[in-house]
């Protein structure tokens, strides 16, 4: 059965498709986008490599000409270097601002593709098919892009919403197994800023989600696309709730900063441990109840997710040197820091003006020197 989410933006609308044999069925979603018979698909080498020829046979048989622009796979493809390298190999297409672009792949193709298509021209129409459990949750939809900088991850980027998205789980089956826990951290994200009946059912069903049992993994994808789409309708573009769906980013992105946004920590993996260091300076600041921190850490600690800092090993970080990566997130306003915390299982908040100095002390008792 495939599910329909509808994320409502006027002009900008689209919908997110989930379910089972959505990359056999692309070329007759994506053929009523196009206007010419070509398309231009952005991927990286793992997925082109795996998935490549079956959806290039999806594309072909509704008569559209594919143009593939593969990409070396890793987080360090998602920089100025490959924003360049993927602009040039577009202009080589010669392709028109009336042209589609394919984002095929995780989280750094979608990111990637999407900015490129946003300034391609001055804006290309491009659509999402995300090919781990990370992307289809969260970076797929919303319309959020961006590259990292070596200051910084997700620094430079523009809102530029796909035209449609199609969330093939079978896709799924071919994702490793470190790959699907980093992608089930966000879908733990969801329960955990505001929805407690779903972070209840996650604590019971996770297991499966994670085993990729189709109507856990279906539940589980679609009820965490209806959340971020009911968010995103109501800030696009981030001017107050949407910052909610940072639970656990400012943690994560100063440790992936840290660790250099590589195979040492992949970023759902530094968001479930984000997650679990905000609920328990949560707790240390009075704000939420041990017990419903305890909740949390424990959710992302039964999914085979780091929990605590020693969880990464003898790596030692330095508390001023997150500082300082905090303090260039990109929701730091002012000089102060701001963090998604929370008052219980299932209700985060923004906190826009939290102490560095109580911060650092925090950051110290988790481990950091």
């Amino acid at each position: 059965m495939i599910r329909t989410v509808h994320v409502d933006l006027g002009e900008r609308a689209y919908d997110v498709l989930i379910g089972p044999g959505l990359l056999d069925a692309a070329g007759a979603r994506l053929r009523p986008l196009v206007r010419r018979d070509r398309v231009a698909v952005v991927s990286d080498q793992t997925v082109w490599g795996l998935h490549g020829a079956r959806l290039t046979r999806a594309l072909e048989a509704a008569g559209l000409a594919v143009h593939p622009v593969v990409l070396p796979s890793g987080e360090q493809t998602k920089s100025f270097a490959g924003l360049e390298a993927l602009c040039d190999a577009l202009l080589a297409l010669e392709l028109d601002r009336g042209d589609l672009i394919v984002a095929f792949g995780g989280g750094v193709i979608g990111d990637l593709a999407g900015f490129a298509a946003a300034i391609y021209k001055r804006g290309a129409d491009f659509v999402q098919i995300p090919t781990t459990l990370l992307a289809q949750v969260d970076s797929s939809v919303g319309g959020k892009t961006a590259i990292d900088t070596p200051r910084g991850k997700n620094l430079v980027g523009a809102f530029h919403q796909p035209r449609l998205v199609l969330a093939d789980l079978d896709v799924l089956a071919t994702l490793p197994d470190r790959e699907m826990r980093a992608g089930y951290a966000e879908v733990l994200k969801y329960g955990l800023l505001g929805d407690a009946a779903f972070f209840t059912w996650l604590e019971a069903h996770g297991r499966a989600v994670l085993a990729r049992e189709p109507e856990a993994l279906a539940r589980a994808v679609e009820r965490s696309v209806e959340m971020k789409a009911e968010i995103v309708i109501a800030d696009e573009r981030e001017a107050g709730r949407r910052a909610l769906l940072n639970l656990g980013h400012t943690f994560a992105h100063a440790l992936e900063a840290e660790t250099g946004y590589g195979e040492a920590l992949l970023h759902g993996e530094a968001v479930g441990l984000g997650s679990a260091m905000a609920f328990r300076y949560s707790a240390a600041a009075g704000l939420c109840d041990a017990q419903d921190a305890a909740r949390a850490v424990e959710a992302v600690a039964a999914a085979g997710l780091p929990a605590r800092l020693s969880d990464l090993g003898d790596r030692r970080f330095a508390a001023d040197d997150l500082l300082r990566h905090m303090a260039q997130d990109k929701k730091a306003e002012g000089g102060r820091l701001t963090f998604i915390l929370a008052r219980r299982a299932g209700e985060a908040f923004v906190a826009r003006d939290v102490d560095a100095g109580e911060m650092r002390d925090f950051l110290i008792s988790e481990g950091a020197v």
